[in-house]
């Protein structure tokens, strides 16, 4: 009796998707995406790069994912759900295996972009899924369960790639990424329960009406537009604050970077706890307080004590994780056609904002070091304030 209870929790009954294979595909799908961060310092040396150059591993594969996403919304209309999911879960354990052989640095980044062009497929195709397969009142905690499940990716990603490269270097960091990639796309795609409500839209003219109809919607935009600053904020961030905690006086090695993640887990706890929450404050409270959060952790970091950084990064990171989770939500629940384009490019946005942050912060840093980078990131942060305030104050344009 406890293991068929146990294997419902886990598998579900095959008509209905369970929150820990939600939370599982969240958490394949954001395993690679900043896996190199923690190891940054060591591809600089190994390619002799700048700080600037070694960001653009980190920035090719958040560009790649911003370019795919809104037409990988438009494939997943018409093709379906699971086997999308799936197909791009096969596809990122590719270039991931490859990784290992880069021999310069120009092959890093274009096997990192690689890893971004199978990411779209996961979330936002996923976030439609949702959508079309939940029950009533449950898609804000399917969601928030969803962030989770990144956040512990992101987290894992960088906690492993940067124990095992202090262990075996970071090449062979990414072998053992590779392998953990093809067992998790094996377990979704036995899991993941097909659609049952999907209704397959091929008529592509109708999806560019929809598209501008998108364009149109002005809560939309301005929940892309803050979806931008959030990544800006989050890639900028965790980036750069590896090589200032690399050099004195912190002087951190990969597996100490790797452990500075641990920040991440914060947001594993909070993040689906305060799903029921975000519902009752509404957007506008949600995200205003959730930036105040953030603003506040960041300025933390500008201190010259470790905990004071480690402190910092975690209140910082939490606050970032309730805005993206506010903003899926707010999307998820304010758009009724075209789920998946409207969630392909508000991801188009979001990642394209992380690649700009990775660029934008790199400059700062190299002109003025982590306190560039700081203030670089909060006058993103301050902008997505101003966008919510702007918009969300005004009453929601009638049907």
């Amino acid at each position: 009796m406890a293991t068929n209870t146990l294997r419902l929790f886990f598998l579900g009954d095959g008509v209905q998707v369970t929150r820990p294979i939600v939370w599982i595909i969240g958490f394949f799908a954001f395993l690679n995406v900043y896996s190199v961060q923690a190891v940054l310092p060591m591809v600089m040396d190994d390619f002799h790069a700048t700080a600037l150059q070694a960001g653009l591993t980190v920035g090719a594969t958040v560009l790649a994912v911003g370019l795919v996403s809104p037409f990988m919304g438009m494939l997943s209309d018409a093709l379906g759900r699971k086997g999308v999911i799936c197909t791009s879960l096969f596809a990122l354990t590719v270039p991931t295996a490859l990784i290992p052989l880069s021999h310069d640095l120009n092959m890093l980044i274009a096997l990192r972009f690689l890893q971004g062009l199978a990411v779209p497929g996961i979330v936002v195709v996923l976030i439609a899924y949702l959508s079309e397969e939940s029950r009533a009142g449950n898609l804000a905690r399917m969601t928030s369960t969803y962030v989770g499940g990144t956040v512990m990716g992101g987290f894992c990603g960088r906690f492993i790639t940067g124990h095992l490269g202090h262990l075996m270097g970071w090449r062979g960091a990414f072998v053992t990424l590779a392998v953990m990639n093809l067992a998790g796309a094996v377990l979704v795609w036995w899991a993941l329960p097909a659609s049952r409500h999907f209704v397959a839209n091929r008529n592509f003219s109708g999806v560019l009406q929809t598209l501008l109809r998108h364009l149109r919607n002005q809560r939309l935009m301005a929940a892309c537009a803050v979806g931008f600053c959030v990544l800006f904020s989050l890639v900028g961030t965790f980036t750069y604050v590896n090589l200032h905690l690399a050099q004195a006086p912190f002087n951190l090695t990969a597996a100490g970077l790797a452990n500075v993640f641990t920040v991440y887990l914060v947001g594993v706890f909070v993040t689906p706890l305060a799903g029921r929450h975000i519902d009752q404050l509404g957007f506008m409270k949600s995200m205003l307080g959730a930036l105040s959060i953030s603003a506040a952790g960041l300025a933390l970091t500008l201190a010259p004590s470790l905990w004071l950084v480690v402190t910092g990064l975690a209140v910082c990171s939490t606050g970032v994780f309730l805005c993206q989770s506010a903003t899926i939500s707010s999307i998820a629940r304010n758009v009724n056609e075209g789920r998946s384009l409207a969630t392909g490019i508000y991801y188009m946005s979001y990642y394209c904002g992380g690649a700009v942050g990775t660029w934008a912060a790199g400059l700062a840093y190299e002109g003025w070091g982590w306190d560039g980078s700081v203030v670089t990131i909060a006058l993103a942060q301050m902008l997505a304030a101003a966008l919510v305030a702007a918009v969300w104050m005004r009453p929601p344009p009638a049907n």
